[in-house]
């Protein structure tokens, strides 16, 4: 059986940005101890930046203040497309007290059950993406 290959296609950064407002969840990537780590969390696109629930632990004092990385993707089985986002940037942690007031204001609630009472914004360096299609048979 033949396959079509195509290329892979590059998202304009708009592109990119509805598509990290629609997805539900993405991974966070960081370093702790000079060892990368993910986590998977939950986000909000707020005002051009990323915005993401957390509670003290790991993940907040691997975030602040530092790089950061964080990706989405999706794929579509009826048009056996497949899509993947990256943003790069900067993390901090939402502290001042109007900003938290704004955040909290947010569409975003934690998915685990124990509290995240606090906010961490990236905000981005870089945002790429592309768009390609999965192996398919060919009709013929």
């Amino acid at each position: 059986m033949e396959t079509t290959t195509l290329p892979p296609v590059e998202l304009s950064e708009s592109e990119c940005w509805v598509l990290l407002r629609e997805a539900l969840v993405g991974r966070l990537a960081v370093s702790v101890d000079d060892v990368p780590d993910v986590f998977p969390v939950n986000h909000v696109v707020d005002h051009g930046t990323l915005v993401f629930r957390t509670a003290a632990g790991t993940k907040l004092a691997a975030t602040a203040g530092r790089p950061v990385a964080y990706e989405v993707d999706g794929y579509d089985p009826s048009s056996g497309q497949a899509w993947s986002v990256v943003l790069k940037g900067r993390a901090r942690e939402v502290s001042q007290l109007h900003d938290v007031l704004e955040t909290m204001d947010l569409p975003l609630r934690p998915w685990h059950a124990s509290s995240k009472p606090r906010f961490v914004r990236v905000e981005p360096t870089s945002v790429t993406g592309r768009r390609f299609h999965t192996s398919v048979p060919s009709q013929g």
